[in-house]
């Protein structure tokens, strides 16, 4: 049975709960989890550890409003294929954001994501999402715009199906996850809900060498590395 829970001790601990409800796509060699960096890298490979999954990365950048980048005006997500945008309009238009404000910020995380996706992956190709279940995983769904970029990225590579485990996230974030994943699970949904970081006891930094430590290991024993083809 599913393990209930109303805080994490950390990014593992939330893994593995997530990885209870998941249960029904264990030991399939169709299934791939897709981690969102950093902080979803932790959370993701207990997952597929448990699922006996292979594990990739799905990059992903939040866009930031000018001068508050904590505050999300929308993402961009890069799966081996066209960048998807998602934009977040109520958030754009409160703050009266330019679309050349908004152009500036989209070039300079598109630069960052790829010197991401260079450094993590290591010269590793990127994994086949075609007629597979995509699982991608977040630490934390707050506007959910992250992990909405990376459900249409996976969208335009053929997948069976996507979709979206988090440990905790706003009601709203996963109802509009609901419209594009086939299937969301979040656990917690608090209605008080201020950020991720409040329902862990341990949410401290994700570093980049800790989500490469995590990709090696899980490299040695992925069971179906199957690779994007031409």
């Amino acid at each position: 049975m599913p393990e209930f829970v109303e805080r994490y001790a950390n990014r593992t601990h939330a893994g593995r709960v997530l990885a209870h409800f998941l249960s029904l796509y264990a030991g399939r060699d169709d299934v791939l989890v897709l981690a969102l960096p950093r902080g979803g890298a932790p959370v993701a490979a207990p997952i597929a550890e448990a699922l006996g999954a292979q594990l990739e990365l799905a990059m992903v950048r939040k866009l930031g409003l000018p001068g508050q980048p904590e505050v999300a005006m929308g993402a961009i997500a890069d799966l081996g294929g066209a960048v998807e945008v998602v934009q977040n309009r109520e958030v754009i238009d409160a703050a009266g954001v330019t679309a050349q404000a908004f152009d500036d910020v989209y070039v300079a995380e598109l630069e960052e994501l790829r010197r991401r996706d260079r450094m993590y992956r290591e010269g590793r190709p990127a994994a086949s999402l075609r007629e597979r279940a995509v699982i991608i995983v977040d630490d934390g769904l707050a506007t959910g715009a992250t992990a909405r970029a990376a459900v249409q990225a996976a969208r335009a590579l053929s997948p069976a199906r996507v979709i979206v485990a988090a440990p905790v996230g706003t009601q709203q974030a996963c109802r509009e996850l609901r419209e594009s994943a086939d299937e969301v699970f979040c656990p917690l949904t608090p209605a008080a809900f201020h950020h991720v970081g409040q329902w862990y006891d341990d949410f401290g930094a994700v570093t980049d060498e800790q989500v490469q430590d995590i990709l090696r290991a899980h490299s040695e024993f992925d069971p179906d590395p199957r690779v994007s083809m031409p």
